[in-house]
């Protein structure tokens, strides 16, 4: 099948690597002309497992292409992803200005589409949009053509630093179209994802909209819970680890997120809770427990920095501050909503110096700070000198170091830890001041 993915980014780059690593001739699409030439160059412009291995292979193997000429692109293919950013706007709503500029340069591409080539194409919605996109997609394609089309909501459940497996083997798959002809082409195009019985879901395209803010809004109303659960074990004086094992041991609720820590980041989670928000707003209802999910979320980000002002009091001036971590998660170099650019800047601006240290996220951060920090290649070389060793990403790598050669590089042996990675008990005994989230401190 021939098929167009309009935009490069985590999702774009991955939908086109995995379809055509299963046959499918894709060419993906972008109007950044640097990009595409980097792609072209066999550089892969975003961090991701697995995924530059994958697109080496596919596009050696001449199934996968890379161009900034989207009207031939949309010309040749039957299927076509949009998957396109949605920032937030500064109402909190989804900016769906690059959506809609995509389906209209789809619809002019249709409309002067000649020669043999079938003039039917389905429009796939990989973004992340709000209720009601579909029909404003397939609206401006309209004014732009007479040709047939169909759009479908298909949207995406793919976790950056896990994306490629995400996609090759998803938990489900959502089909957005009430027509029967749309509905098996995109199931042929899934057929290879789903052999070990993982369902398709076929629903309306209302739904399918919704039910991904709704899954996003889900996870992270149970990572801001658990925070706020963890917040007030360590008043109470009750250990946080403890009680997520009792409640995640009901079948009910389950293990899976959480773990308490520094708040949720990312590109997802921040900008879709708000999103639902304000789609509430628009329909005239108040989503109460989502917009609580936000403040929490965000206070969460400080809970650390309050931690460490207290330890050694408001004016900072002076100290040095090991930071290990600034990807708002492991395995990616995404920063966006970082935990620890909250963490970085309050350290800042309380007078403190901050080294770091993160095993992807270096030219993120170096774009954010510039030279307001040290960034320091090896994990162990920024501890040397530092007042506390500050933990705000849960990378592997950090989760058994030599504690031994820790102790001794630090002026003071004093971590702050924002991801709960090691015991207490064990912290005091290697002698170590040790703070962290929903437990009570070794000191």
């Amino acid at each position: 099948m021939k098929v167009c993915v309009i935009g490069t980014g985590y999702v774009g780059l991955v939908v086109g690597a995995c379809l055509a690593d299963t046959g499918h001739d894709v060419v993906c699409v972008d109007v950044d002309r640097e990009k595409i030439a980097r792609l072209n160059a066999g550089e892969i412009p975003i961090y991701e497992p697995g995924l530059e291995e994958l697109v080496r292979l596919n596009y050696k193997a001449e199934r996968l292409s890379f161009t900034t000429d989207l009207t031939k692109a949309v010309q040749q293919s039957l299927v076509n992803f949009i998957a396109v950013g949605t920032p937030q706007d500064d109402a909190g709503a989804a900016n769906l200005d690059s959506v809609f500029s995509v389906a209209q340069c789809i619809g002019k591409a249709m409309e002067a589409q000649g020669g043999t080539e079938s003039l039917y194409k389905i429009i796939v919605n990989k973004s992340t949009v709000p209720v009601g996109t579909a029909t404003k997609v397939a609206q401006i394609i309209r004014e732009e053509t007479d040709h047939p089309f169909d759009v479908v909501s298909n949207p995406e459940f793919l976790k950056e630093g896990a994306a490629v497996n995400d996609f090759m083997n998803p938990d489900r798959v959502i089909i957005g179209t009430s027509d029967p002809r749309v509905l098996e082409l995109m199931k042929e195009l899934y057929a290879p994802f789903v052999r070990t019985g993982n369902p398709i879901m076929v629903m309306d395209i209302t739904s399918a909209e919704m039910t991904k803010y709704a899954a996003n809004a889900m996870l992270a109303v149970r990572i801001s819970f658990m925070n706020e659960i963890a917040n007030l074990c360590e008043r109470l004086g009750a250990d946080v680890d403890l009680v997520r094992r009792g409640i995640g041991a009901d079948r009910r609720i389950g293990q899976s997120f959480l773990f308490p820590g520094i708040g949720y980041g990312g590109s997802c989670f921040p900008k879709d809770v708000q999103a639902l928000v304000h789609t509430g707003h628009e329909a005239g209802m108040e989503c109460e427990i989502i917009a609580a999910t936000h403040r929490v979320n965000t206070a969460q980000k400080r809970v650390l920095v309050g931690k460490i002002l207290q330890r050694f009091g408001s004016n900072l001036t002076g100290l040095r501050f090991a930071v290990w971590g600034l990807a708002f998660k492991p395995r990616t170099d995404d920063m966006r909503e970082a935990p620890s650019v909250v963490v970085i800047e309050e350290l800042l601006e309380a007078g403190a110096t901050v080294y770091a240290h993160d095993p992807a996220a270096s030219h993120e951060a170096a774009r954010i700070f510039g030279d307001r920090i040290r960034l320091v290649e090896h994990r162990y070389d920024v501890l040397d000198g530092a007042d506390a060793l500050v933990i705000c990403t849960e990378w592997n790598e950090f989760r058994e170091p030599d504690f031994a050669d820790l102790k001794e590089r630090l002026k003071q042996p004093i971590v702050f830890d924002g991801r709960n990675l090691y015991e207490p008990a064990l912290m005091k005994k290697r002698g170590f001041e040790y703070h962290c989230i929903g437990r009570a401190a070794a000191t």
